[in-house]
C-alpha cells in the first residue's frame, strides 16, 4: 500500500501521499525554472540566477526596470492562466468522471469567446474599444460568457443526475453555437475590431500587461481555495452518486456550485489570454499518471497546467516566435483529443 497521511484543518481534511508531494516539488522546481528563462529571453538576455535574485529583490536598476516593467506580466499570466486552466480541467472530469470533460470540449471557453468578442464588437460600435472594455468590459464580458455556458451546460445535461458522456455529447452542441456564434460576431463587426478579437482568439501572452494580470490573480485567490477546500467533495463524487450520498454529499447542488466553480476558473483564464486550448483537457491525465493516483490530484494539475503553458510560451519564442501559445498547445493537444477518443471507445467495448 501506499503510504500517506491525512492533514486536518477543523472540518476540512487533506491525504498526502509521499509520491504526490514529491512530483508537486519537482514541477514547481520545473516551474520556477520555465518562468526564470522565460523572463531573461530577450533582446537584453538576462541570466536564470539573474532573474530569480532580481525578482527576490536584488539585480541592477536596469534588470528590474526590464523584468518588472516588460517581461514579468508575460510570465505571470501564462503561469496564472495555465494554473487555472489545469484546475478547472480537474474538477471537470472528476465531477463528470469523463477524460473528455473539459472547458475546451464542453463549450466553455467558448461561451468566454462569446462574451469577450462581443464586448469588443460592441465597444467598437460605441467608439469605446480603448475605454471601458479595454480595461474592464472584455474581462467581464468573458467572465459572465463563459459562466452562462457553465449554466447552461448543467441544466442541460442534468436529468435525474449527471452522465458523463451526455455532458460530452450536449458540451460539443454548446462549442458549436458558441464557435459560430463568435464567427458572426467578427463577420459582423468592423474590420479593426475583427482584427483584434482574432488576435485574442488564438490564445495569446505577448501583449498581456499587469492590466490583464491583476483581475485574474484576484481572482484566482478567491477561486483556488475554495476548490482546494471542496477536495473531499470532489474525490467523493467520483465513486458515484449512491456512495457519495452515503458519504453525506448533497450531490445535486454540490455537483452544480463545482461545475460553476470549474467554469468560473476556464474563464478567468481565457478572458485574461484567450482560448489556450488542450491545457485543461490534458493536464488532469498527464497528474493522475505521474502520481499514479485514482483521481487527479488538484494542486499538482495546477502546477502542471501552469508548467505547460509557460513552457509553451518558452517554446514559441525560441523555436517559432511570433506563433501564438494558444496555437502551439492546440497543435500538440489535437493528437492527444484523438488518442482520448479512441481509448474511451476501447474502453466502452470492453
Amino acid at each position: 500500500m501506499t503510504a500517506r497521511r491525512v492533514l486536518a484543518a477543523g472540518p476540512v481534511a487533506w491525504v498526502l501521499r509521499p509520491r504526490t508531494l514529491v512530483i508537486a516539488a519537482l514541477v514547481a522546481l520545473l516551474l520556477v525554472l520555465a518562468a526564470a528563462l522565460n523572463i531573461g529571453l530577450g533582446s537584453s538576455h538576462i541570466g536564470v540566477l539573474d532573474v530569480l535574485r532580481t525578482l527576490l529583490g536584488g539585480g541592477t536598476r536596469r534588470e528590474r526596470g526590464i523584468i518588472f516593467d516588460l517581461r514579468l506580466p508575460r510570465t505571470l499570466a501564462g503561469l496564472l492562466v495555465g494554473a487555472a486552466l489545469g484546475l478547472s480541467g480537474t474538477v471537470f472530469q472528476s465531477v463528470a468522471r469523463n477524460p473528455l470533460a473539459s472547458p475546451d470540449i464542453l463549450g466553455i471557453t467558448w461561451g468566454a469567446g462569446v462574451g469577450a468578442v462581443g464586448a469588443i464588437v460592441a465597444g467598437g460600435y460605441r467608439g469605446q474599444v480603448s475605454g471601458w472594455v479595454g480595461a474592464l468590459g472584455v474581462p467581464l464580458a468573458g467572465l459572465l460568457g463563459g459562466l452562462l455556458a457553465g449554466v447552461l451546460l448543467y441544466a442541460l445535461s442534468w436529468r435525474r443526475g449527471i452522465d458523463g458522456y451526455r455532458m460530452v455529447l450536449i458540451g460539443i452542441g454548446l462549442w458549436a453555437i458558441g464557435y459560430n456564434i463568435v464567427n458572426w460576431l467578427l463577420a459582423a463587426g468592423d474590420v479593426n475590431d475583427a482584427a483584434r478579437a482574432t488576435t485574442w482568439l488564438v490564445g495569446n501572452l505577448a501583449d498581456v500587461g499587469w492590466d490583464a494580470v491583476g483581475p485574474v490573480l484576484l481572482a484566482l485567490v478567491v477561486l483556488v481555495p475554495v476548490t482546494l477546500i471542496s477536495a473531499r467533495t470532489i474525490g467523493g463524487l467520483r465513486f458515484g452518486d449512491e456512495t457519495a450520498r452515503g458519504l453525506g454529499i448533497r450531490v445535486d447542488g454540490a455537483r452544480g456550485a463545482l461545475l460553476l466553480l470549474a467554469a468560473a476558473l476556464a474563464s478567468v483564464a481565457t478572458a485574461a489570454a484567450g482560448p489556450i486550448a488542450f491545457v485543461a483537457l490534458a493536464t488532469p491525465q498527464i497528474a493522475v499518471r505521474l502520481v499514479r493516483s485514482a483521481q487527479p490530484p488538484l494542486v499538482t494539475s495546477m502546477l502542471l497546467g501552469a508548467l505547460l503553458t509557460v513552457g509553451a510560451d518558452l517554446a514559441t519564442r525560441l523555436v517559432l516566435p511570433g506563433l501564438p501559445v494558444g496555437v502551439l498547445t492546440a497543435i500538440l493537444g489535437a493528437p492527444y483529443l484523438i488518442f482520448l477518443f479512441v481509448r474511451s471507445r476501447r474502453e466502452a467495448r470492453a
